[in-house]
């Protein structure tokens, strides 16, 4: 299961080209892919226009939407944000620890483009998609 980044479905939802997107736009159909109900959301609430809304939530509708924030992926979540830390690394978003260590918990694959990740791929062994 390829879980995907919201950094990946803006890109895609706008119709921008980027090695993330034509990996996306090629793998669908060969490849089970899904997000968390945290991305959902981050994309959801983007979106400006009602009918660009519903067309994202109908295609989204499509695909398996996983919930990634159970008492156990949150306490995992900070103790991962915390072995960053005291590598001297400091993730932004506290819905990329949640993404990144459901997907580590799970074994699932990222794909994203945000260089947070990285440093779970790095130093926390999750797998993400290289493109």
């Amino acid at each position: 299961m390829v879980i995907v980044d919201t950094s990946v479905w803006i890109d895609f939802l706008n119709q921008r080209e980027t090695p993330q997107t034509l990996w996306l736009r090629d793998a669908h159909g060969s490849e089970m892919i899904g997000l968390t109900s945290l991305v959902l959301t981050e994309v959801l609430q983007g979106i400006r226009y009602d009918v660009r809304f519903r067309q994202a939530q109908q295609y989204f509708r499509a695909l398996p939407v996983f919930d990634a924030l159970s008492s156990e992926v949150a306490v995992q979540a900070a103790q991962n944000f915390r072995a960053l830390r005291s590598l001297g690394i400091t993730i932004r978003s506290t819905i990329d620890c949640l993404s990144a260590t459901f997907c580590i918990g799970e074994g699932f694959t990222l794909l994203h483009s945000d260089a947070d990740f990285n440093h779970f791929a790095q130093h926390l062994g999750l797998a993400v998609v290289r493109v």
